[in-house]
């Protein structure tokens, strides 16, 4: 003789399909109380309800199951909340970042369909301090900030005296593979030690088509597409790494909409 909720009347109890009480049996996230040997029906003890309630709650904030293991396990009240702290946190950033998203599709299907203004340009070889590296498209982000972060803290306490723009250079292979070259570099006509990760570089010359991208960089990539379609359709497009100048970089700005960046693609011109 079985005492407790049969799974129906637990599933009814609970708002929890029994398709889904089987799964958290499977996964030890919710075990019944008891368990027939011989038909092996499920029965769950009332006491279980508030445990299937807050599971509930907290699988509908999407928290994995591990998690929830977690934060059920938990010892103290403390433990237990930091658990869920750290858990809004990670679907508040994911918020942000749907917003951010909602918000950049706004502002491209408002915008001007003659795209950026583009112009032609000839860099010549360039002497400079940078910081250069192998590395993999998803980790570019961060790297390329750290980069910039260090080179202005470099020619400041250096008291150096730069002679344009800081700027990038990206390999084909970073964006088309996935993994590639990137140059982080400030031009610095003088004398420099390597340290660290910096040393003296020579950012090589090109011919360039040129579009300005103002604010957040995670636009840009609109600004890319008006310069390669430009270069596709006149048939200039060369090989060659793509390059950026940054006129206000994030270390000359405390706001994304106030950056301003130069983006660079190489092409062929007959003549200067």
């Amino acid at each position: 003789m079985h005492t407790g909720m049969t799974v129906g009347e637990f599933s009814r109890a609970t708002h929890l399909s029994v398709k889904t009480l089987r799964h958290y049996h499977d996964v030890a996230l919710l075990t019944p109380a008891d368990v027939d040997p011989v038909t092996g029906y499920r029965y769950y003890s009332p006491d279980q309800v508030p445990t299937a309630q807050v599971i509930v709650r907290l699988r509908n904030l999407d928290m994995p199951v591990a998690d929830v293991k977690a934060v059920l396990a938990a010892e103290d009240v403390s433990t237990r909340n930091q658990l869920i702290a750290a858990h809004l946190a990670r679907l508040e950033n994911r918020l942000a970042q749907a917003r951010s998203a909602v918000e950049s599709l706004r502002d491209l299907l408002a915008r001007p369909v003659h795209g950026s203004t583009i112009e032609y340009r000839t860099v010549r070889d360039q002497a400079a301090i940078g910081i250069r590296e192998v590395i993999h498209r998803q980790d570019l982000a961060g790297w390329w900030q750290g980069a910039l972060g260090e080179l202005h803290g470099f020619t400041t306490a250096r008291g150096l005296r730069t002679t344009g723009p800081m700027g990038g250079l990206f390999a084909n292979e970073l964006l088309e593979d996935e993994h590639g070259e990137a140059l982080v570099f400030v031009p610095f006509d003088g004398e420099v030690r390597p340290v660290g990760r910096i040393d003296a570089v020579v950012v090589p010359g090109a011919e360039l088509a040129v579009a300005v991208h103002h604010g957040t960089l995670q636009t840009i990539d609109l600004t890319y597409g008006d310069l390669g379609t430009h270069a596709a359709r006149h048939e200039i497009s060369v090989d060659g790494p793509l390059r950026e100048f940054y006129l206000r970089s994030p270390v000359d700005v405390t706001v994304e909409d106030e950056l301003v960046t130069e983006v660079g693609w190489p092409i062929f011109r007959a003549s200067n």
